[in-house]
């Protein structure tokens, strides 16, 4: 026989069957071949093989992505764990870190010490921050020094016309008449007071506010169930007073009036700064400069309902300007808050006011200049501190922020 024999164990040699294993593999090739097929099987190979290794690379790398993940994982937890109860066992056992770390020794019972004395005491409070909740009823604030309807909103983040409309019986929607001591509504909601009164519907109330009706009754500070409760029959008791959110109505201008050379005597009421008849003047150019030297705010901006006019900082006695030309209306006190006041009329439609002045130079019919003074910046009537309260009027457009039509200093 022409195969090999390994002579301890009877069996063909290493040698042998690899030779036969190639035969094979080459008759298998061949066969192949003479189909025409070995192209096509050689690409189909290549490619499985490609496939499995790539297979086989995404499983190995997944198994060993999971390993270090849990790893990582008991690892935090292990640390978190011995961070939380480290400190507490050494302050209850007193014990050093260290000591902690390898297991806590408990001290014999003696049998005589009392529960109190042997109890590990509580380290300290724990910190409760309760979340801030919606107010549903109306908080009484006490006026402080310097406090102002501006500023009494923003501390309670409501809007400054909120603050009038809920104190209208002490405020009468002029924020000027605010004082030290002064007890006010502080409302929950942007929006008004209403004092029921008996036969009104809860339709018409919403109607006059501007607002939905259904926020008047869902609102829960008014204690309407509103499942039951009957638009136009609400059966609320005479006198309630009713909460109206995002509820607004008209605020009283209690600012200068529009003061004409026609008409002066229109501002009799005003005070004792009221002229009498004029009969010619200067005539504005409708351009306007900054009345004051400095052109910085110093207390509150432009705010259409509450504030038309806007406020500018300086020092008591800084010479206050006219910003065109036109004749002195109104020259002296004012009883509504602004103290010291000096209306000009344009002669053109226009009017500007300044408010607070410490002292007045010009007095009533007498004709200004653009740039003339005519009196000093000051803190006189309802004031928190000096500035001029600086207002400018429209016979077409009413009162206007004053930043639209200053030029730049």
């Amino acid at each position: 026989m022409s195969d090999h024999y390994d002579d301890q164990n009877n069996k063909p040699t290493s040698e042998s069957e690899d030779t036969s294993n190639e035969k094979g593999l080459s008759n298998l090739w061949q066969r192949f071949t003479h189909f025409g097929i070995a192209g096509s099987v050689l690409r189909i190979g290549t490619h499985t093989i490609t496939i499995l290794l790539v297979i086989a690379f995404i499983f190995a790398l997944r198994n060993f992505y999971l390993d270090n993940v849990e790893e990582k994982k008991e690892a935090d937890f292990q640390a978190t764990v011995m961070a939380i109860a480290i400190p507490t066992m050494d302050a209850a056992a007193g014990l050093s870190v260290e000591e902690a770390e390898m297991g806590v020794i408990f001290p014999p019972y003696n049998g005589s010490a009392s529960i109190a004395n042997s109890a590990i005491s509580r380290l300290a409070e724990p910190l409760t921050i309760i979340p801030s909740r919606p107010r549903v009823k109306i908080t009484d604030h006490e006026v402080d020094l310097g406090q102002s309807v501006f500023s009494i909103a923003e501390l309670y983040g409501l809007r400054p016309e909120t603050i009038l409309w809920g104190n209208y019986a002490t405020l009468k929607d002029n924020p000027r008449t605010i004082s030290v001591g002064q007890v006010l509504n502080i409302l929950p909601v942007n929006g008004t007071l209403h004092q029921y009164n008996a036969g009104e519907t809860l339709t018409a109330i919403a109607n006059f506010f501007n607002t939905d009706v259904e926020k008047i009754i869902d609102f829960p500070g008014n204690e309407l169930d509103p499942y039951e409760t009957d638009v136009d029959n609400p059966g609320i008791a005479d006198g309630t007073v009713l909460i109206i959110p995002d509820g607004q109505r008209e605020i009283q201008d209690w600012g200068p009036p529009a003061i004409t050379r026609e008409n002066p005597a229109s501002a009799a009421y005003y005070g004792d700064g009221s002229c009498g008849l004029v009969y010619e003047g200067a005539i504005g150019a409708g351009i306007f400069i900054w009345p004051s030297a400095s052109s910085w705010l110093s207390g509150f901006d432009y705010n259409a309902n509450i504030h038309p006019a806007i406020d500018i900082g300086g020092n008591t006695g800084d010479a206050i300007f006219a910003t065109d030309s036109g004749v002195v209306v109104y020259s002296g006190w004012s009883n509504y808050g602004y103290g010291n006041l000096i209306v000009i009329d344009h002669g053109n439609g226009w009017q500007s006011a300044y408010a607070h002045l410490s002292g007045v130079s010009v007095g009533c019919g007498q004709s200004v200049y653009q740039g003339d003074v005519i009196g000093g910046m000051g803190s006189t009537g309802n004031s928190t501190g000096t500035h001029l309260h600086f207002e400018l009027g429209s016979s077409l457009y009413g009162k206007v922020n004053p930043w639209d039509f200053l030029i730049s200093p």
